[in-house]
């Protein structure tokens, strides 16, 4: 029968919302009102009841189990305590330090009537016994360790043994009979001790013994150069065998470059100078940058005595970004005027070397060159590059390699005269560049461009746009509506050089400080540059590759049908 009677505190707190709880004989309880119940949900109450009780249990008996275990840890950590003092002769002979007869049994522990003394005398062999017991143990334990350490040396005489007798094998094979005999013969008088029980004196004779069988071979102490860029690097064997070893900071011998020669010199470095690095914070690419003049240059065409070629040996490690060269005319105002740029870029679209030239702080349409189509120039020891002025352009080369051909896009400086080589010490964002200079030559070589074929950059168009102009300096455009001012500005302004129609395309980009305008002609372009130059800041704009395909077509179409290059009328 169901039992009801009052439950435990959880049941209480239940009554007290006035719920009433039925108590099973299993301890189970259930609110009454859910009366009657089945056999299966009583036997289920009185699963969930039983699961808690042992759920109890366990938890209680794994907790006596846990505070079994800690005294029995604290009892043997007490024991061992107990007999280190006992075998060091400090501890007491009887565990119980709580006792308080003991200072009168240590008193009269020498007389005869006490009668602790059978116990003083039990304990006094126990601890005897446990002394030697110990030293057993010790005496044991130094036996291991000796033959661990005679088992050590057998293994290293015998690993000597192995390479004596490899020594003696290399000087057989080497014709070295008679050294090894004079090396045997000094073994012999030196000899050795056979008295074992000085130690120190045999590990004496074999370190003698093995400096003596070392026959031949010396080893002398390398002399450090007292500059390191005397040092010349150990030449590898291939190099030796082919008699032509080129130390990092020089040329090839087969360039020719040697400092001082009947078609050029060395100008950089300088008399005990090290090589040049950039500085590691510089304020612009002028703060720190290395600058040579390049005598002598003559562009006067058929000219056979003025200089053409300059030669840079560099380094440039594996995490640099990019370096660049510039040469330029005399008249370059800062380097605004560059007749040729040289910048590989190591991480820019998988590698690049770009090649271009600037105008009035304009940059060029730049010329791109993958690095993976190019000898190596990041992460070697060195690197070679060669670059040649000639009629067409500047021929560059990379280790023997023609790379590019940047042909001139600004006239050269008449007559003979000089040139200005200028390595930056960062990009024009201020960017330090990494890399090292070695040695820099400039004289006069034979064209080295021979076949032009796939050489980047040959019977380029030309890069100037006849009817398209650039106009800068204006105030920068922050919304959609001030692009559309600008552009009916524009448009008012240049629409006298538009032609019959008086229409020129304007292009105008937001938050840009510049547009292009594209009027009718070229005779009106340069009518525009003169007379509009008071107003605005107006430039000859590029041509687009795009632009200069489009051209291109159209006029091989124009001379296909019998027409003129240009059609409709000019308005010059």
């Amino acid at each position: 029968m169901v039992d009801s009677r009052p439950i435990n505190p959880t049941a209480a707190a239940s009554a007290s919302n006035k719920t009433e709880m039925t108590t099973l004989p299993s301890g189970a309880y259930y609110p009454t009102f859910l009366e009657p119940l089945t056999k299966n949900e009583m036997a289920l109450l009185d699963t969930y009841e039983k699961i808690k009780h042992y759920e109890k249990e366990a938890a209680r008996l794994k907790a006596e189990e846990a505070k079994r275990r800690l005294e029995e840890a604290n009892e043997r950590y007490r024991a061992k305590v107990r007999e280190r003092e006992k075998a060091e002769g400090k501890g007491s002979d009887d565990e119980d330090d709580d006792d308080e007869d003991k200072p009168s049994k240590r008193a009269d522990d020498h007389s005869d009537t006490n009668p602790s003394d059978d116990d003083d005398s039990d304990a006094d062999e126990e601890t005897a016994e446990r002394r030697k017991k110990r030293a057993q143990e010790i005496s044991k334990l130094r036996k291991e360790v000796n033959a661990a350490r005679d088992a050590k040396d057998r293994k290293e005489a015998e690993k000597e043994a192995a390479k004596q007798k490899e020594e003696a094998m290399r000087r057989a094979h080497l014709g070295e009979g008679g050294a090894s005999e004079g090396g045997g013969e000094r073994k012999r008088s030196v000899g050795y001790d056979d008295d074992e029980d000085d130690d120190e004196e045999d590990d004496y004779l074999d370190e003698d013994n093995r400096a003596l069988e070392s026959g031949p071979a010396i080893k002398k102490k390398r002399v450090e150069p007292e500059n390191p860029w005397d040092e010349k690097p150990k030449p590898s064997l291939i190099a030796n065998m082919g008699g032509d070893s080129t130390p990092v900071h020089d040329f090839s011998k087969k360039l020719g470059m040697s400092k001082i020669s009947l078609d050029g010199s060395v100008l950089f470095p300088y008399e005990g100078n090290l090589p040049w690095e950039p500085p590691a914070q510089p304020a612009d690419f002028l703060d720190g940058c290395l600058q040579l003049e390049l005598p002598d240059f003559d562009s006067s065409a058929g000219s056979h005595s003025g200089n053409n070629t300059v030669a840079v040996k560099f380094h440039a490690p594996q995490e640099s970004k990019r370096f660049s060269i510039n040469i330029a005319a005399p008249n370059h105002n800062d380097y605004n005027n560059i007749l040729f740029h040289f910048n590989p870029r190591h991480f820019k679209k998988g590698g690049q070397l770009v090649i271009n030239d600037r105008n009035e702080s304009m940059w060029g349409n730049d010329i791109s060159v993958p690095l993976s189509t190019l000898p190596l120039m990041f992460g070697v020891q060195s690197c070679t590059l060669i670059v040649q002025i000639n009629e067409e352009g500047f021929d560059v080369f990379v280790e023997g390699q023609h790379c590019a051909r940047l042909e001139h896009r600004t006239i050269l400086p008449k007559g003979k005269g000089p040139l200005f080589l200028q390595f930056p010490s960062s990009d024009d964002y201020g960017n330090p560049e990494n890399w090292m200079v070695y040695r820099v030559w400039w004289g006069r070589k034979r064209a080295m461009a021979d076949v032009l074929d796939g050489v980047a950059g040959v019977n380029i168009y030309s890069s100037v746009h006849p009817r398209k102009l650039f106009v800068s300096g204006l105030p920068k455009l922050r919304s959609e509506p001030e692009v559309d001012l600008r552009r009916a500005e524009l448009e008012r302004a240049f629409r006298k050089y538009g032609g019959a129609s008086g229409a020129v395309a304007v292009s105008v980009q937001k938050n840009s400080t510049f547009a292009f305008v594209e009027v009718a002609s070229e005779g009106q372009a340069e009518l525009a540059l003169r007379e509009m130059a008071r107003r605005y800041k107006v430039n000859r704009a590029r041509r687009t590759k795009h632009e200069a395909l489009m051209e291109e077509r159209a006029a091989k179409e124009a001379a296909e049908k019998g027409m003129g290059k240009e059609g409709g009328v000019d308005w010059d």
